[in-house]
């Protein structure tokens, strides 16, 4: 059996980091399914699901590493075009992905103690953010 439904939050950008560990584990508990995998996909180019520790240290470490990685003051080929000065949103997204595959079994899903399920809005500015959750199983 296939369920779907949607998370929808809302984010500042910079990479704000949002755990949406419990809204998952909803929508596993309301397909009704036992055993199986969960799908998490942002809609849209400049976020990313993962998982991480989600406590206040780690979430700034986190931060801090991504613009590290690309900076928000970087000068991109994408803003240049465009106009929106979110290139390094774009690249950051790219790079973690849109989205992961988690199991389920007796209908909760399998994650590490300190595990949680998180949106990273990239982007440079607040949004309306839209997450699919797809579960598979029996």
């Amino acid at each position: 059996m296939v369920f779907g439904d949607k998370i929808t939050l809302q984010t500042k950008g910079f990479s704000d980091i949002k755990d949406i560990t419990g809204q998952v584990q909803a929508i596993v508990d309301q397909s009704g399914l036992k055993n199986g995998i969960a799908t998490v996909t942002i809609i849209g180019s400049t976020a990313s699901i993962t998982t991480i520790e989600y406590e206040p240290a780690l979430v700034q470490d986190m931060q801090e590493q991504l613009e590290k990685f690309a900076s928000s003051h970087m000068i991109s080929h994408h803003s240049k075009t465009w106009g929106d000065d979110n290139g390094f949103s774009h690249i950051r997204a790219s790079f973690m992905g849109p989205g992961i595959t988690i199991p389920f079994a007796n209908s909760k899903l399998v994650l590490g103690t300190w595990q949680q399920i998180v949106v990273i809005d990239h982007d440079n500015c607040p949004r309306n953010r839209e997450i699919f959750v797809q579960v598979v199983g029996e």
